[in-house]
């Protein structure tokens, strides 16, 4: 049987290594064939120089907009940890044991998928499993509670 392929996290973070790597054989790449034009004879003009500058410059340009630094901050966070709140304040523990179980089921196929360290404040993936299992279970029991006879 083969494995799953990653999803989530783990797969953005498998896209971001592969980039990295070929970022890096193409730096790899232009700094070989720089040093072989510079290794013959004297064959280069300022042309090629200015040229072989534009190049670096817009490679570094790219990088940088690959790692988003010309982007301003966008709080989408926050609009997302808002939605959360409006729906687990209108639904109660319905909405909380929703949550909870769908961030189990993320996080249990990550791990199976070979993530181990999450960009969760818990980091570790087992902590995290702990601990959206303890939320469904007090969403459970907060249900349980509400619906029991006193």
């Amino acid at each position: 049987m083969t494995p799953e392929p990653p999803r989530g996290v783990a797969y953005e973070e498998a896209v971001a290594a592969q980039r990295r790597r070929a970022a890096e054989e193409a730096g790899t790449a232009e700094q070989g064939s720089a040093g072989e034009d510079a290794g013959g004879a004297e064959q280069g003009s300022a042309g090629e120089d200015a040229g072989a500058a534009e190049q670096g410059s817009a490679g570094d340009q790219r990088r940088t907009a690959e790692r988003g630094a010309a982007q301003p901050y966008d709080p989408l966070k926050l609009c997302v940890y808002a939605t959360v709140a409006l729906l687990a304040w209108l639904l109660g523990p319905w909405a909380v044991l929703g949550f909870a179980v769908l961030g189990l089921v993320g996080y249990w196929r990550a791990r199976r998928a070979g993530l181990t360290r999450s960009k969760c404040v818990l980091r570790d993936t087992r902590l995290v499993l702990a601990y959206l299992a303890l939320i469904a279970i007090a969403a459970i029991v907060a249900l349980v509670l509400a619906y029991t006879p006193r």
